[in-house]
């Protein structure tokens, strides 16, 4: 039996000695470097090319390095047979909350603004927004997004959420199903995505329903590129209904040097960092579900291959 570790855009040695020196006995073996694909059971895999899992016959537990797992579903042909697993860390959590912390409160203050100000050499003061005065809506209420949603509320913003069933989340409102995606996103300031990629959630980022939040608002995209209609944002920009956007996360990854959002003055890039997996805690999660598949027991954090998260 072994492990076959099939990454794209990340480097898989790191992840190779980190199993190795707790699983000292299984073979890995790395992609496409593969001496035997007949005795491969176990995969991990970051954004995997077309179908390649394919070549592995008696594959039986594919497990994502990532929370997220339409990289592997959108791409690969998998068995019924095969066990899709991902990583739930609360790292990643905590991480997420740092990060869309930092962006609200730069959105509020003004902070992306005086930064191009400073960059003209231009002096202007402009009127900001405190945290009682400001109405927060996030899209995703999973595991991210709830603890998100649940430590914006603690401090006092106004927090709404949605997802695909009601969340009983202290000091946030809860909305569910397509039927009241609209309670939501009324009277936004701030937009925040957090949800999964699904044939439901794909361009939910839309012109139509980002025209549903406040006039003035922004848009913060830490989901997937493929939530957001591009041409959408640029309009909505140009008009001057949205004041800005902060995307994480993009349709084609790194982006392309051509791509209008580099040089758009209202749009903020980080480069896929809102929350980074960790490699210690990740490959502990990955040697209990590598035990527990050969022990015959039921994986950590299983992900139905029908609704994709």
């Amino acid at each position: 039996m072994s492990i076959v570790i099939v990454f794209n855009n990340k480097d898989p040695k790191p992840w190779a000695e980190k199993l190795k020196s707790k699983l000292s006995d299984i073979p890995i073996q790395i992609y496409p470097e593969i001496h035997d694909p007949l005795i491969v059971k176990f995969a991990l895999c970051w954004k995997p090319h077309q179908n390649i899992l394919l070549q592995f016959p008696n594959l039986k537990v594919v497990q994502s390095v990532g929370a997220s797992v339409e990289h592997i579903i959108k791409t690969q042909e998998l068995r019924k047979t095969i066990t899709l697993s991902r990583i739930v860390d609360n790292n990643l959590s905590h991480d997420m909350w740092e990060y869309l912390l930092t962006a609200i409160l730069s959105i509020s203050k003004n902070n992306f603004i005086y930064a191009h100000q400073q960059s003209i050499k231009l002096w202007k003061q402009h009127p900001y927004t405190n945290i009682q005065n400001t109405n927060i809506s996030i899209l995703g209420l999973g595991k991210i997004g709830s603890f998100v949603a649940e430590k914006l509320g603690l401090l006092g913003y106004k927090v709404k959420g949605w997802s695909s069933s009601v969340k009983n989340i202290n000091n946030v409102i809860s909305y569910s199903g397509i039927q009241q995606l609209d309670k939501c996103l009324h009277n936004t300031d701030i937009l925040i995505n957090i949800l999964p990629l699904t044939d439901t959630t794909q361009n939910i980022l839309n012109i139509t329903n980002l025209k549903k939040i406040n006039a003035g608002g922004y848009l913060i995209n830490v989901g997937r590129g493929e939530h957001l209609v591009e041409n959408d944002l640029l309009d909505l920009l140009e008009e001057k209904y949205l004041s800005g956007a902060i995307l994480d996360v993009f349709r084609s990854e790194p982006l392309p040097d051509n791509h209008p959002f580099w040089n758009h003055p209202k749009i903020q890039i980080t480069p896929h960092v809102a929350s980074l997996t960790n490699i210690e805690s990740a490959s502990l999660q990955i040697v209990e579900n590598y035990n527990r598949f050969t022990s015959g027991k039921e994986l950590m954090h299983q992900v139905s291959l029908k609704k994709g998260y």
